[in-house]
């Protein structure tokens, strides 16, 4: 039995979404699609972003080898649950869809290779600030780069029209920008705001949007680079 749909038996319906260069939000409608779902799953992976916040305030007010400890304990964590998800251990998989699916991209579900998600590069990117800089800045860093990013991909998926590079928006790219000065005036009473931090968040900046040519995660370059640019200008 042929299933109409729309005016259409269902094979051409196909046919026709095959052939068509149709507008996106057109197709959207007619599919009855929600066009907000991208920023639905974006605002979910960025509030998980979010709830990290706790890393900067750890490394404020604890001492490092606590910070540390902690970071490496949820790293090493993180990576034997990864590596049991891409050995397919039943545990692993159920425990890692539970924790992250809702939360990965498209193309991370897609990987066929064991690669570390956003998440391990966080605690790499805290270690590494604990280690590397003093608490102030290693603080500024990380709450650069958790809230920033944020405002970045939800700026960028609500209001973004103009492509600046890629996939980034120059909507996007801007609130990155804005969101990171702001950010270093709030944090004046710890680091004082001077012209290495227009720098520090500039570079950070041009970290997050030029992602793909660092070939680096910018949970991870985005910090180091901050705390780079900080510690040697201030």
């Amino acid at each position: 039995m042929k299933i109409k749909k729309y005016g259409h038996t269902l094979k051409e319906y196909k046919t026709k979404l095959r052939q068509s260069p149709l507008n996106p939000k057109v197709l959207a409608s007619d599919l009855h699609i929600d066009v907000n779902k991208s920023f639905k799953k974006e605002l979910y992976r960025k509030l998980i972003h979010l709830s990290s916040l706790w890393i900067p305030a750890l490394i404020y007010f604890a001492k490092p080898i606590i910070s540390i400890s902690v970071f490496a304990a949820i790293f090493i964590g993180d990576m034997i649950l990864e590596y049991g998800n891409y050995k397919k251990w039943r545990w692993a998989r159920r425990t890692f869809g539970l924790l992250f699916y809702r939360a990965l991209r498209n193309k991370e579900l897609k990987r066929c290779q064991m690669q570390p998600s956003g998440g391990a590069y966080v605690m790499l990117a805290a270690i590494a600030c604990t280690l590397l800089f003093p608490p102030n800045i290693a603080v500024v860093a990380m709450t650069i780069m958790l809230i920033s990013d944020t405002c970045a991909a939800l700026f960028g998926k609500a209001y973004g029209t103009r492509c600046l590079y890629k996939n980034k928006s120059l909507e996007g790219t801007a609130a990155f920008f804005i969101s990171a000065l702001v950010i270093m005036m709030l944090c004046n009473f710890i680091l004082p705001v001077t012209y290495a931090s227009i720098l520090a968040a500039f570079t950070a900046t041009m970290a997050e949007v030029f992602e793909d040519k660092l070939d680096i995660d910018d949970n991870f370059s985005i910090p180091l680079s901050v705390g780079i640019i900080l510690t040697l200008l201030n």
